[in-house]
C-alpha cells in the first residue's frame, strides 16, 4: 500500500518547518563553521534527514532509503557524467600545453589593466565556468591576473567578482539541469527565465569591476569597451539560453565577447593606458604563437560547442534515444509515495546513454585528441587522472542530490515551502537571498539548486506566482554568493599565494555580494508583479510539446543533423591540424 506524505506532521506548521530545516542547518554549520569536507557534511545531512523522515514524518525506512538512492543515481547520471567529460576535455587542453596558447592569446590583446581584468576575469573566466566550473575559473583567472602584475588582493577579488553572471550556466549548465529536475519545472523554461535575469548583470559587471578597480572617472574613459564586452556577452547569453538551452550560454557568450572585445580594442583604445598606482608603464605582452596555432588551441572548445548545440535539437535527441534509452522504475518506490495533493510520485531512473549532454562532450573530447596532439596513452592517462581528481566531487554531488530527493519524497521540502509562503509578496526578494545563502555556505550553485529548488517551487505556487521565476531566482541570486563562499575564497588565495589572507578577500567582496544580490531580488520582484511578460509561458507549452513529440515517428531530421555535425567536426579537426603546425604539445 502506498504511503501518504504528511507535510505538517507535528500539527503546527512552524514547528514542523523547524524540524524539517534541521538537516539544512546542520549542513550550513558543518560547512561554514566546522569547515568540514563537503562529502562528509553531505553524508551527515543525509543521515539526519533519514532520521527525521522516519521518526517525525513517519516515512517507511525502505521508502526513505530508496528516495535517497534515487537521487544519488541522478547525481551520477546525467549530472556527474557532464562534469567528468567537461573536465576531461579541459584537462586534455592543459596536459598538451594548448591551454597556455589560449592564455597568451588573451594577455596579448591589451596592456591596460582595466581591459585585462575584463578579458581575463570576466570573459575568460566565463569561458572556464562554462567548460569546467567547480572553482576552475577563479583559480586560473586569479593566477593569470597575479602573473601579469596585478596586486594579489585585487587579482583574487576581481576574479571572484567576475565569477557571478556565468555561474548559473556553469559546467555545461549543471545548476539549471539540477534545479529543473528537483523542482519539476521544465528545463527549457528555467533556462529561458535565468536567461532573462542574468543578462542585465552581464552588462553591469564589467562596469562594476572597473569602478571597483579604478573609480568612476577612469571607468568612463573606457565605457565603449565595457559596453561592447558586457553587451555582447548579455545578448549572446540571452539568445543561447532562450533558443538553445542551458548547456552553452557561458562558452558561446565568452567566445563572442572575447572576439568582439579584441576587435574593438584594435579599432578604439583609451587615450591613456591605466595601471595601478605602484606601477610604471606596463608593456603589452607579445603574442608568441601564430593565428593558426591560436585557432588550434581553441578548436576543442569550438568542437564542444558544435556537439552540445546539436544535442540540444529535439530531433537529434529523438534520433539518439531511438538507438538506446533505458528506463528503470525504482522497485518499491515508483508510485509508492502519495504527495500532498493526492498524486502518486513516479520514480523512474532514465539512462539515456547517447542523448545525454555528457555524451556530446565525450565525442568532442575524443575528436580533440588529434587536435591537441595527444597520443592514445596520454589521452588514457588524462582520463584516469580526471576520474581520480573528481572522485570526491562525484560522491558529493550524488549525496547532495540524494539528500534533495529525500527532502522531496518525505514532504520536508514542501513543509519548508509552505512556511516560506508566509513572506507573501516579498518572497521573490527572499528567493534571491535564499539562493545567495546556499551558495555562500556550500560554494556551489548546483548544491543550492538541489537544496532549495523544490522549496522555491512550492512557495511560489502557494503565493500565486509562477514557480519558474523563483526557481530561476534561486540560481541567479545564488551566483552572487559565490564571491564570498569560503571555498571560492580559499581557491583564490591559494592561486595568488595569499593563503592566510582569506579575511581580507572576504572584506573586499562582501559588500559587493550583498548589493548585487539585492539588485537581483529587486529584479525578481519587478518580474513577478510588473514585467510579468518576461516570465516564459511554459506549463501548457510543455504539454503541447509532449503531444507533438509523441506524434513523431521517424526523427530523420535528427540523423541528418548528426551526420552534418560529425562531418563539420572532422573538417574542423583537419583544418586545425594543418593551420596550427608548430605549437608545442605532449605526445
Amino acid at each position: 500500500m502506498a504511503w501518504q506524505m504528511d507535510v505538517n506532521p507535528l500539527g503546527n506548521l512552524g514547528l514542523s518547518a523547524l524540524v524539517a530545516s534541521i538537516p539544512i542547518f546542520f549542513l550550513f554549520w558543518a560547512l561554514a563553521y566546522k569547515r568540514m569536507k563537503g562529502h562528509w557534511a553531505a553524508v551527515g545531512a543525509v543521515f539526519i534527514a533519514l532520521i527525521i523522515a522516519v521518526v517525525a514524518y513517519k516515512m517507511p525506512v525502505k521508502l526513505a532509503v530508496l528516495s535517497t538512492l534515487n537521487g544519488f543515481l541522478f547525481g551520477l547520471w546525467p549530472v556527474s557524467w557532464i562534469v567528468i567529460t567537461a573536465i576531461y576535455l579541459y584537462n586534455l587542453s592543459v596536459e598538451t600545453k594548448q591551454f597556455e596558447i589560449i592564455k597568451n592569446s588573451l594577455a596579448a590583446i591589451s596592456n591596460d589593466r582595466r581591459v585585462q581584468a575584463i578579458l581575463i576575469a570576466f570573459c575568460f573566466g566565463a569561458f572556464l565556468e562554462g567548460a569546467a566550473g567547480f572553482g576552475t575559473p577563479v583559480a586560473i583567472s586569479a593566477a593569470m591576473l597575479a602573473g601579469i602584475g596585478f596586486n594579489p588582493i585585487y587579482a583574487s577579488g576581481i576574479a571572484l567578482l567576475a565569477n557571478t553572471a556565468p555561474v548559473a550556466f556553469g559546467a555545461i549548465g549543471i545548476p539549471i539541469v539540477v534545479g529543473a529536475q528537483v523542482s519539476g519545472v521544465d528545463l527549457m523554461a528555467l533556462s529561458k527565465m535565468v536567461g532573462r535575469q542574468l543578462p542585465f548583470f552581464s552588462v553591469l559587471i564589467p562596469f562594476y569591476m572597473s569602478v571597483v578597480m579604478a573609480g568612476w572617472k577612469k571607468t568612463l574613459e573606457i565605457w565603449p569597451i565595457l559596453l561592447i564586452s558586457g553587451g555582447s556577452f548579455a545578448i549572446t547569453q540571452f539568445l543561447v539560453s532562450n533558443y538553445l538551452g542551458p548547456y552553452l550560454p557561458d562558452i558561446l557568450s565568452a567566445i563572442v565577447t572575447i572576439v568582439c572585445t579584441a576587435i574593438f580594442v584594435r579599432i578604439w583604445h583609451p587615450k591613456e593606458v591605466w595601471t595601478f598606482e605602484h606601477e610604471g608603464v606596463v608593456e603589452k605582452a607579445k603574442l608568441q604563437y601564430t593565428l593558426g596555432q591560436v585557432f588550434r588551441a581553441w578548436a576543442p572548445f569550438i568542437l564542444l560547442s558544435i556537439f552540445v548545440a546539436a544535442w540540444g535539437v529535439k530531433s537529434v535527441k529523438a534520433a539518439l534515444d531511438q538507438i538506446l534509452v533505458l528506463k528503470f522504475p525504482i522497485a518499491g518506490l515508483d508510485k509508492e509515495v502519495i504527495d500532498h495533493v493526492g498524486k502518486p510520485k513516479p520514480a523512474v531512473y532514465v539512462w539515456n546513454i547517447f542523448s545525454a549532454a555528457g555524451t556530446a562532450i565525450l565525442f568532442a573530447a575524443i575528436l580533440s585528441i588529434p587536435v591537441v596532439g595527444a597520443s592514445i596513452s596520454t589521452a588514457i592517462r588524462v582520463a584516469g587522472k580526471t576520474l581520480n581528481s573528481l572522485k570526491w566531487a562525484i560522491f558529493t554531488i550524488g549525496t547532495i542530490l540524494g539528500f534533495a530527493y529525500l527532502m522531496n519524497f518525505s514532504g520536508m521540502a514542501i513543509t519548508l515551502g509552505l512556511a516560506f509562503a508566509s513572506t507573501g509578496i516579498l518572497f521573490p526578494l527572499f528567493s534571491a537571498f535564499l539562493g545567495w545563502l546556499g551558495v555562500f555556505m556550500t560554494g556551489s550553485d548546483t548544491s543550492t539548486s538541489a537544496l532549495f529548488g523544490k522549496l522555491q517551487e512550492v512557495t511560489a505556487r502557494q503565493i500565486g506566482i509562477d514557480p519558474v521565476l523563483t526557481v530561476a531566482t534561486n540560481s541567479s541570486g545564488g551566483v552572487m554568493g559565490k564571491m564570498i563562499s569560503p571555498q571560492s575564497i580559499a581557491v583564490a588565495t591559494a592561486a595568488t599565494g595569499l593563503s592566510g589572507k582569506e579575511g581580507d578577500i572576504f572584506r573586499f567582496t562582501f559588500k559587493h555580494s550583498v548589493i548585487l544580490t539585492f539588485l537581483m531580488g529587486v529584479l525578481a520582484m519587478l518580474q513577478a508583479y510588473v514585467f510579468t511578460w518576461m516570465i516564459p509561458v511554459w506549463e501548457k507549452a510543455v504539454e503541447t510539446a509532449k503531444a507533438a513529440s509523441a506524434a513523431q515517428v521517424a526523427p530523420q531530421e535528427g540523423y541528418n543533423i548528426l551526420i552534418a555535425t560529425f562531418v563539420a567536426s572532422i573538417l574542423l579537426v583537419i583544418i586545425s591540424r594543418v593551420v596550427g603546425k608548430g605549437a608545442n604539445y605532449v605526445k
